[in-house]
């Protein structure tokens, strides 16, 4: 049986490596683009800037953009006393700052946090999840929550959505390029085994790089489940709380396909092909994980 720290250790590992090979994947990749089509060199960099300055919107405001996107609102603690103090409670000994709390106003279980670093983080649950958790399986979720804000995952995420940017642009440059460009017949000519090579890396790439993003994320929530059972010493009641979140089948009106990513759930889990390409491991492999602890 492996001990929670077993688990958080083996995580971050796992982590590190999958990262590691995901940023050479991305410059290798674009290095050899930018050859193979003769591209500006400076293209590259150009790339980079263009994906940073996008993302860096998304990550200073990717907040208050998904709040609005998903239609929450803040919490009194008059209104939602147990959701409110479990926060507080267990920010204080998660030792970060209790993050700002909100609600959405939809019948299916699920819960999210976002925000570039714990001193700027929200957490935000459906009332559905409010009414259906009993105090142990909400400190649960709100630990698994509040790990990933003490994790920076969202910071890691948004370091993976500059390099698939980079990737897309250098993609898109380069298929334009060969298309539309008619005074580089002889280089491409003497460059066949280069350009051949680059059309393989142009198709399967991006494929590529959407599976190694899928198994970062489902890495990190493999690793806030285990920091979360650190945090609250119950591992069973996060195991229930996934139990019943998996076997609700209320709809969450407002759920999209932007912000999936970012809950405790997949808010799509009655959707086989939204499943299939889920940011999230299946749960029963989550619950199965987590019982190893106990």
């Amino acid at each position: 049986m492996k001990s929670i720290y077993d688990q958080i250790n083996e995580n971050k590992i796992r982590s590190a490596t999958i990262i590691s090979l995901f940023i050479a994947f991305i410059f290798g990749v674009s290095y050899f683009i930018t050859i193979a089509f003769n591209l500006n060199n400076s293209l590259l960099f150009v790339a980079i800037a263009f994906s940073l300055i996008s993302s860096l919107v998304g990550y200073f405001k990717g907040d208050q953009i998904v709040l609005a996107l998903n239609k929450a609102r803040p919490v009194r603690r008059e209104e939602f006393f147990n959701f409110y103090t479990i926060v507080e409670n267990l920010s204080i000994a998660n030792q970060t700052p209790a993050p700002k709390i909100y609600v959405i106003d939809s019948e299916s279980p699920n819960a999210f946090a976002s925000g570039r670093d714990p001193k700027h983080a929200i957490i935000c649950a459906t009332t559905g999840l409010l009414k259906k958790l009993n105090r142990t399986e909400l400190e649960g979720v709100i630990a698994h929550e509040l790990s990933h804000i003490k994790n920076y995952d969202i910071r890691l995420m948004t370091l993976v959505s500059i390099l698939v940017g980079t990737l897309t642009i250098l993609i898109n440059t380069a298929t334009r390029s060969t298309f539309f460009r008619r005074d580089n017949n002889n280089d491409h000519k003497n460059n066949g085994i280069l350009t051949l090579i680059g059309f393989i890396l142009i198709i399967f790439s991006p494929l590529i790089a959407q599976i190694i993003q899928l198994a970062i994320s489902r890495r990190r929530e493999y690793f806030a489940d285990a920091s979360a059972i650190k945090l609250t010493r119950q591992p069973q009641g996060l195991i229930d709380a996934l139990t019943k979140i998996s076997q609700d089948d209320s709809v969450f009106e407002t759920a999209s396909t932007a912000t999936a990513s970012l809950y405790i759930s997949n808010p799509f889990k009655g959707n086989k092909l939204t499943n299939m390409f889920s940011t999230h491991p299946p749960i029963e492999d989550r619950i199965k994980v987590l019982q190893e602890m106990i």
